[in-house]
């Protein structure tokens, strides 16, 4: 059985930008949230997308944006995809795939098995539920290297394509994918050594353990 999707998000730099598709991953990640220490311009991201045009698929992610801001960046970094990773409701959702012309992703926090159910009503609305760990109140809603307990997801019926993100390093995301089935892995800080500081190494020892699992 082939591994899963790997997706490595946060990615501001040439370097590791190269790190990201010479490990194989199959997505990178620029996010376009001001108050997260991987916030890119998009004068910035614009210049990755070059670099890594026709390499590695690109996903934005935004939080709470208005359309303006999402559709700038949509089209200056070119990207194959947008991930919606605020309070954006199903309506939302489906609207801005309408708009855009591109897949939409929505992160749907979990800490119990309410969340899990909570995301059917995005089926149909998205082309993936993306289930990451709830972060405390007041805090970034992603990034923060948080897991929640996995096997909730025994309860997601749904066959809606779904992934897995909140807390995955390379220490965890082969167990992850094993318990889980996840087609899809999403990290972020589980590669850094600091926040937004990613680490080339890291990024390859995650890519190599998503695909043992």
């Amino acid at each position: 059985m082939p591994g899963p999707a790997i997706k490595i998000c946060g990615v501001t730099s040439p370097a590791i930008l190269d790190a990201v598709i010479a490990a194989r991953a199959d997505h990178v990640g620029f996010v376009f949230f001001p108050k997260s220490p991987r916030h890119l311009a998009v004068a910035d991201a614009a210049a990755l997308s070059a670099r890594a045009e026709g390499r590695i698929a690109k996903v934005g992610l935004f939080v709470d944006a208005d359309d303006a801001t999402i559709a700038e960046a949509a089209t200056a970094a070119r990207l194959d995809a947008v991930q919606l990773h605020g309070e954006e409701s199903p309506e939302r959702a489906a609207q801005l795939r309408v708009r855009l012309g591109l897949p939409v992703w929505k992160a749907v926090p979990v800490a119990r098995a309410a969340d899990i159910q909570r995301a059917a009503a995005y089926a149909g609305a998205v082309d993936l539920v993306l289930f990451d760990a709830k972060t405390p109140t007041g805090a970034l809603p992603g990034g923060m290297g948080l897991a929640f307990d996995w096997s909730l997801l025994a309860t997601w019926k749904n066959r809606s394509p779904w992934g897995l993100a909140g807390g995955l390093n390379p220490g965890n995301v082969a167990e992850a994918v094993r318990l889980t089935g996840a087609s899809l892995v999403d990290t972020s800080s589980g590669v850094e050594t600091a926040p937004g500081v990613k680490d080339a190494a890291l990024v390859a020892e995650f890519c190599r353990a998503a695909r043992a699992g």
